[in-house]
């Protein structure tokens, strides 16, 4: 299972505790895949369809906890066009339908019928208990996230600008950075930031999603410390080797050419303990001079050897 669907399996289970919240998670669920058709018979049927079977059971949890209704059917159908099973929860009472749509504020008083709308009436979204509820509502219907594995980023991908809006609007409201992108015929609300999608898991209330996703990020950047660590400490490695090489080139060079003995003492001296102990570090060198110097000392002296053996 993705770790996209585990939110959205904590997120059906997850119920507002007010009716006013549920009700704005239901407008959601309404807007993106809710439709009303008439039977054979001239029967009115509110139904959602799609092939989340998750939202489905969300839809009818929510109908029974806030409109106390029992009388609907489940069912599912195979779909001619997507060669896949569609979900479908369906609500056959005219008069629980007229009830239901004038809470989520989507009755069409003239036509009586559902009401087209581009995104969720702002009544339903006053305040903020019921503004997580609909970005609960939102990211089961429409959202998506990347395993944290991989990378961090989580979206909600939206049919019109209004709708993508609006989400990017209650996002804000919670002080979490979100942008709007258009791919193709879609608007998509995205959040990139591994502490922004932490704080909207929250905010949508996937408690255990969250520490599950805090979890790989803290693994994931004790990794990414180590690799540093272990990249610099490789990389100061092949300094001191590079720098250790090329002092022996410069004395053997001065060795060859002019001689040793052309040296003052204390730069003769280095040079032959340079050569004898060609793998020490600098700070172990001077240990080994009489006097005994420091590191700065001995590197001053190997700078010295450096410049006669550039001018030779």
């Amino acid at each position: 299972m993705s770790f996209s669907q585990e939110v959205k399996d904590e997120l059906e289970k997850q119920i507002g505790q007010a009716r006013h919240c549920r009700i704005a998670e239901l407008a959601v669920i309404l807007l993106c895949y809710g439709h009303v058709s008439t039977t054979k018979i001239g029967k009115k049927q509110l139904i959602v369809s799609t092939e989340q079977e998750t939202i489905v059971r969300k839809y009818f949890t929510l109908l029974k906890k806030t409109f106390n209704i029992d009388n609907s059917v489940l069912k599912s159908v195979f779909s001619t066009e997507s060669a896949g099973r569609v979900f479908e929860g369906i609500l056959e009472d005219e008069a629980l339908i007229e009830t239901v749509l004038k809470a989520v504020k989507m009755w069409d008083e003239e036509r009586k019928t559902l009401l087209k709308c581009a995104d969720v009436s702002e009544v339903l979204l006053k305040s903020a208990c019921c503004k997580r509820a609909f970005l609960r509502g939102c990211f089961l219907c429409s959202g998506s996230m990347s395993d944290p594995q991989k990378g961090y980023h989580l979206e909600y991908l939206c049919g019109n600008e209004e709708m993508a809006n609006q989400i990017l609007k209650v996002i804000g409201d919670f002080d979490v950075e979100a942008k709007i992108v258009r791919r193709k015929k879609y608007y998509v609300v995205y959040v990139k930031e591994g502490a922004s999608i932490v704080e909207l898991l929250n905010v949508m209330e996937a408690h255990i999603s969250l520490m599950n996703f805090e979890n790989t990020r803290i693994l994931k950047e004790i990794g990414n410390n180590t690799n540093r660590q272990v990249n610099c400490e490789a990389a100061n490695i092949i300094k001191s080797i590079n720098a250790a090489n090329k002092q022996i080139a410069d004395i053997e060079k001065i060795r060859d050419l002019k001689g040793l003995d052309s040296l003052p003492a204390p730069l003769r001296e280095m040079a032959e303990v340079r050569l004898q102990y060609q793998d020490t570090p600098l700070g172990e060198l001077g240990k080994y001079l009489d006097p005994p110097i420091g590191k700065s000392g001995v590197n001053h002296r190997l700078r010295k050897l450096g410049e006669i053996a550039d001018k030779l």
